[in-house]
């Protein structure tokens, strides 16, 4: 009895201390970094082009990378897990914009405008690049995840438009433009089909420690050029502070309920481990890459399109950082009992 008195008197103890050694990984240094760095240095002009040019190359090399280290086998078993894509597109397009609806009587509080941007946010597709990032951070199913994310994005260019026109109102008609599928194609697929062509060749290359950071520096990257055009567009300064903190906590509410709801669904459906990571990832993800062209296509100019994508904007942020979180700490859990983190 004194013994378990002795370990149960240690417990606090240790627990404080593992709290203190806790040091944050690469991930979440680059992911801060980078929003202080948007902040207070925020590129714009033909800077601004060049960023967003290198940007895209650092996803096209990830994608490359992501074929080289995927077999063919798995690739196919990807395409094939229609289950997954499934839950994932529900998650996306049927249970997002249910909870924008719900959000409806905020209007009275925060005005029509901004909840019409989170409305919009709860509309648009998931992201690509960090959602198969943090998968593979996670040690998900890479191959299911880059599928269901590329899904995810073609199939927003269609029902995203379309929700929009059921339940917003917008002044002008919704456009769509062939060139977000050569977007997709070019910058993801592309890449992927030719790292799977040189599978033979440069597999080695791509499982070596030196291509270790890719995910994270390229979510980075992200991250930082997202801020950057928020500041110079003004976005961040066209709406109250106050307003601004509301939506923070509101977006760590509704990135932690929608983990927590992909969570608990993908265990009762019987997904393994590496399914529900792929799932939550790319089931509770809003695409700012995706969002904003579109934004920008469907409302033109219109005055009010900072305050409409502001949302987007900072939940996009706000999931990345908690989602990065979460990936480092399943790896850890993984790596540390395979076995409890396959069944968990």
């Amino acid at each position: 009895m004194s013994t378990q008195q002795n370990q149960q008197s240690h417990k606090p103890t240790s627990l404080w201390r593992r709290i203190l050694s806790y040091r944050p990984d690469f991930l979440i240094w680059a992911i801060l970094s980078a929003v202080i760095l948007g902040i207070v240095f925020p590129v714009s002009g033909q800077a601004a082009n060049v960023a967003d040019w290198i940007v895209k190359l650092a996803i096209a090399f990830l994608f490359f990378l992501y074929g080289a280290r995927l077999s063919p086998q798995e690739a196919l078993k990807g395409l094939l897990h229609w289950r997954l894509h499934l839950v994932i597109l529900c998650f996306t397009f049927v249970l997002f914009p249910l909870v924008g609806l719900a959000l409806m009587p905020l209007t009275s509080v925060i005005g029509e405008d901004l909840y019409m941007g989170i409305l919009y946010l709860t509309l648009v597709p998931s992201t690509v690049q960090s959602s198969v990032a943090f998968t593979s951070i996670a040690r998900g199913n890479v191959a299911a995840s880059i599928v269901a994310a590329s899904a995810s994005s073609l199939a927003g260019v269609v029902l995203t438009p379309l929700l929009v026109l059921l339940l917003m109102t917008s002044s002008g008609g919704v456009h769509i433009d062939g060139s977000t599928f050569i977007d997709i194609g070019v910058q993801l697929l592309l890449p992927f089909l030719l790292g799977q062509i040189l599978r033979r060749w440069v597999s080695g290359f791509a499982a070596s420690p030196i291509t270790k950071k890719v995910d994270q520096i390229s979510i980075a990257l992200v991250v930082y050029v997202s801020f950057s055009e928020g500041m110079v567009s003004g976005a961040w300064s066209s709406i109250q502070w106050f307003a601004i903190v509301g939506l923070v906590i509101g977006s760590i509410v509704l990135v932690t309920l929608m983990l927590s709801v992909t969570s608990i669904v993908t265990r009762k459906m019987g997904f393994n481990y590496q399914d529900q990571v792929a799932i939550q990832f790319a089931g509770t993800k809003k695409s700012l890459a995706a969002g904003l062209p579109m934004a920008a296509v469907m409302f033109g100019s219109a005055g009010g399109l900072g305050v409409l994508i502001l949302p987007l904007m900072i939940f996009h942020q706000v999931q990345l950082i908690i989602c990065s979180f979460r990936a480092s700490r399943y790896a850890e859990r993984y790596s540390a009992d395979a076995t409890h983190a396959r069944t968990w």
